[in-house]
């Protein structure tokens, strides 16, 4: 049967920007499907970048009052970048009310890419394997062997800005550019490897913001001529038949109008809730029962302090081009440890030291978000809640993300981890606040806030603070080699449908501690190669799509 496209991608984020790259340039007619609408320059207008207080209470007071009561709870939200997150009215989901999970998304051109931090780290075999590495968590069906290539595609496509380390734990890239540390984040590594030669401390690897506001990807993909564009169109579900998928029913969100658009293969890189969620609705990926499950996110913390050893702000960092729009990039991880891998701690903490505006003769301030790493439980699901609707008819998503003791017990060691790095080094942590607590000492958080706002963000923090807050989500449709324990197999294709793929951080069998992106991109880039490559063979012998 003869169709006008050969693949129809679902999602232009970061897994659909390079699934469409990926896929036109091996020659295929793609059909991207995006629920938003196409972004402009215009929306990116420096006009709007107004200064704002350390604690953006009005700003999120109004996106609250917008339609936008979820999305204004992401930890650096800001009212300039509100038309890059949905409206929660009309985006609803669920939780139980003992598990409340924050769900931050986009629906436009780009996905999240316009309010990601872009921070681009590689993943190692300390992810992929951690069921061998540490005896917790879940073995990938695949390694950092496998995934390196690919990373070093989409690395050089991007233009990464970050140095060369040499640790195993954080596996180098090829990198456009160095990154430059601050006064304050020089002097504190110093203190760091003098006192715990293990503890490591490294530049941000990071992808300076598009000038034209076109991810890379997706503007390649479209100098090919082979990409088509349909954007506002909310993918309903994916039609099958015979045991392949023929084509996508979609509504037109403009019209309200319901079609099916066609093709030989189906790409859903919608994110993950997004995706197991178009899933539910097409009937698919649950025939074994495994369908929302392991779903995670990464373990949050927020901290702040200041650092004595090194006076005032430093402004210097020119590391990548400068933005006019966003706000300067750059800053350190506290990795995981080099030696024993069993070891190393399975969190890490991203931040900075003296780039935050203060006095010339005040100590320098530090601000870090930290990250762990969530074991997989077959209990944390993502489901449909029938009795909650979208705007467009269909079943919102139910969501269930609880820290299990294991967990907890992680969280704790996080915390105390961070504590003795800073203070043990010169620094003095003022507040701490976790999915577990808020602690206070000195000055406390914000100190330079008005006592009205320093008590709203005490009051509502536990409200920004809970699973979802570090927006890295992962699991719910993962891969593996099994049909009765997965929902893909190692390429990222539906057991039960083989020319349906799926790329985006579903597909991940553990949470990792750092970000996922990077590992989106270069599993979606190994996922559509294999597509594109074996896309004769794949209605034949649908077995074969096991091998890597």
């Amino acid at each position: 049967m003869s169709r006008p496209y050969d693949a129809i991608v679902v999602g232009s984020g970061a897994s659909g920007s390079f699934a469409a790259h990926e896929l036109t340039a091996q020659g295929l007619r793609v059909l991207l499907l995006e629920a938003g609408r196409e972004v402009t320059r215009s929306e990116f207008d420096p006009a709007k970048k107004k200064p704002v207080p350390p604690i953006n209470i009005m700003e999120r007071a109004r996106a609250t009052l917008g339609g936008q009561g979820v999305q204004a709870k992401a930890a650096f939200f800001r009212g300039m970048l509100a038309p890059f997150y949905v409206n929660d009215r009309d985006n609803p989901y669920t939780t139980p009310k003992d598990a409340p999970f924050v769900w931050i998304r986009g629906r436009q051109a780009g996905g999240r890419t316009h309010t990601f931090g872009r921070v681009l780290m590689r993943w190692s075999d300390d992810d992929f394997k951690a069921k061998s590495v540490t005896g917790k968590g879940c073995d990938w069906p695949v390694s950092y062997a496998d995934m390196a290539p690919y990373y070093d595609e989409v690395e050089r496509l991007l233009g990464i800005y970050g140095d060369i380390d040499g640790l195993p734990q954080n596996p180098d890239g090829i990198m456009k550019g160095p990154a430059k540390m601050s006064p304050a984040e020089i002097d504190f590594k110093a203190r760091v490897k003098a006192k715990w030669p293990e503890r490591e401390i490294i530049s941000w690897r990071s992808v300076a913001p598009t000038p034209e506001r076109v991810f890379a990807p997706l503007a390649a993909a479209k100098a090919t001529g082979l990409l088509t564009i349909r954007w506002n169109s909310v993918a309903r579900r994916v039609l099958t038949e015979n045991g392949l998928a023929t084509g996508v029913e979609i509504t037109d969100t403009r019209t309200g109008e319901v079609l099916v658009l066609e093709a030989a293969h189906i790409v859903i890189s919608a994110s993950p809730i997004e995706s197991i969620r178009l899933l539910w609705h097409s009937g698919l990926g649950n025939r074994h029962d495994q369908l929302g499950r392991y779903f995670m996110d990464q373990l949050p913390m927020l901290a702040m302090g200041h650092y004595a050893p090194v006076k005032g702000q430093w402004t210097g960092d020119d590391s990548l081009p400068k933005d006019a729009f966003y706000e300067p990039q750059g800053g350190i991880f506290i990795t995981r440890s080099s030696g024993d891998p069993k070891t190393r701690g399975q969190f890490d903490f991203q931040g900075g030291i003296g780039r935050s505006p203060v006095g010339a003769d005040d100590p320098a301030k530090l601000l870090f978000f930290g990250f762990g790493q969530m074991q997989p439980n077959a209990r944390n699901r993502v489901t449909l809640d029938p009795k909650v609707k979208d705007r467009w008819g269909l079943a919102g998503a139910h969501i269930v993300c609880r820290m299990s003791a294991e967990d907890e017990a992680l969280l704790e060691r996080q915390e105390a981890f961070f504590l003795e790095t800073i203070n043990g080094a010169g620094g003095e942590v003022q507040f701490l606040g976790s999915a577990k607590r808020i602690r206070e000492w000195g000055k406390g958080a914000y100190p330079e806030a008005g006592p009205l706002s320093r008590f709203l963000f005490r009051r509502y923090f536990k409200d920004v603070m809970v699973m979802g807050a570090a927006i890295h989500e992962t699991g719910g449709a993962r891969m593996g080699t099994d049909p009765a324990s997965s929902v893909v197999n190692p390429i990222g294709q539906l057991w039960e449908a083989p020319n349906v793929l799926v790329t985006d951080a579903s597909t991940f069998c553990g949470s990792g501690v750092t970000g996922t992106t990077l590992t989106i991109m270069a599993q979606t880039v190994r996922a559509c190669r294999h597509l594109a490559q074996s896309s004769n063979s794949l209605r034949a012998e649908p077995e074969l799509a096991e091998a890597n």
